[in-house]
């Protein structure tokens, strides 16, 4: 099985039916994408719960140290972490019963959207958020 973008429907169906995201990779340093995306996320209305061990507030959220620490069901987990980590990070998102999974621009792992797909989560792959959200929505 090889991985194919979603249509541009998929994705706007998918940005509608989130409320609440897990982002992987938060970032408190404003210089990094995971802080200015975990920003706009929450500025067009998202919940968005930061992950990050090495992180306590994260735009005045509190960080959790892994998917399974936070205390609510999420729909979508959105990853800033390096394609060699996804594939956990895609099995970590199954056993939270997330229905999505999106690796960030520049984040592509075959092996992450197998673990995911087969356990029935929509995957992207190498897109932003950010910019699909203002693009679709």
């Amino acid at each position: 099985m090889t991985y194919k973008h979603p249509s541009s429907d998929i994705l706007k169906s998918m940005l509608e039916d989130t409320a609440k995201i897990a982002l992987i990779g938060a970032s408190s340093d404003p210089s990094r994408p995971a802080n200015r995306i975990m920003q706009a996320l929450m500025n067009v209305g998202y919940k968005v719960y930061p992950v990050n061990p090495n992180e306590d507030i994260v735009h005045g959220e509190k960080c959790f140290g892994s998917l399974q620490d936070i205390p609510e069901q999420i729909d979508m987990v959105n990853v800033f972490r390096r394609p060699a980590a996804t594939p956990e990070v895609a099995r970590q998102a199954v056993e939270a019963k997330a229905r999505f999974l999106w690796l960030q621009l520049g984040v592509y792992n075959e092996e992450a959207y197998r673990i995911a797909s087969n356990a029935g989560l929509t995957v992207v792959m190498d897109k932003c958020i950010a910019v699909e959200h203002a693009k679709l929505l």
